[in-house]
């Protein structure tokens, strides 16, 4: 018996990296997993490997920052497996550049990305999950979001966000038996990332980190683990900036 048999998750950018990884350990624990992203091919691939092990899955192409893409996920997953008890809000983009130098579509992109996909994930999850009576939603943050890096611009201001979109849903939520988590990692080593990190600094595996993200959706309904920061030990992060 897994501690999530029975229940629902939807994990967005599940395709590669930290989502992929949280959607494998949310399977193992008994979830049925529904994960979206812009990447058909590695929805598939990640999809046949967690059947592989005996998980239930499926691989919804979504773009979250479009909002009809993300209505026509929830409804998909309602159609399949009738309510949502789970979201993750992993969907990320990094980019950036000096603030004199930053081209206004590059801000706009990451903001999309990093902040309205979550806000129309969780509209349509706290519509569902209010009719249901509760759920859990984990925003993936970063380490960022508090000591940023130099040149990070639009991504540091994305996770401050999301970290506010954090607070704001589990206010409104409460009343409702709905609980809102952020995830802060630190370095972690996934497709797309290592120019963005010093060779140098130390990473975690995506799988490593996922087991955070498993033990916020597996407490008690009536506990929430509200933050969370995961970082190598050996990780430049206090005054790093």
């Amino acid at each position: 018996m897994g501690k999530l048999d029975a229940k629902v998750a939807i994990v967005t950018g599940g395709g590669s990296g930290i989502g992929k990884g949280i959607a494998q350990g949310l399977a193992r624990e008994g979830a049925r997993v529904v994960i979206a992203g812009r990447g058909a091919k590695r929805l598939a691939e990640t999809a046949a490997g967690i059947q592989s092990l005996g998980g239930t899955v499926v691989a919804t192409p979504t773009d979250v920052t479009d909002e009809d893409q993300v209505t026509a996920l929830f409804h998909r997953t309602v159609e399949l497996f009738h309510r949502v008890d789970i979201l993750v809000n992993n969907a990320g983009l990094v980019e950036g550049g000096p603030l004199d130098e930053l081209r206004a579509e590059v801000w706009d992109r990451v903001i999309a990305t990093n902040l309205r996909g979550p806000f129309l994930c969780t509209r349509e999850a706290m519509r569902l999950m209010k009719k249901q009576g509760g759920g859990r939603i984990i925003n993936i943050g970063s380490i960022s979001a508090q000591r940023p890096r130099l040149n990070s611009g639009p991504y540091s201001t994305s996770k401050f966000g999301l970290w506010g979109l954090t607070l704001v849903t589990a206010l409104e939520g409460r009343d409702f038996g709905i609980s809102a988590s952020c995830l802060h990692p630190g370095n972690v080593r996934v497709e797309g990332r290592q120019s963005t990190v010093p060779a140098t600094e130390p990473r975690m595996k995506a799988e490593e980190l996922a087991e955070a993200a498993v033990l916020m959706a597996t407490l008690p309904s009536h506990m929430n683990m509200l933050e969370a920061i995961v970082l190598p030990v050996k990780q430049p992060y206090l005054a790093r900036g």
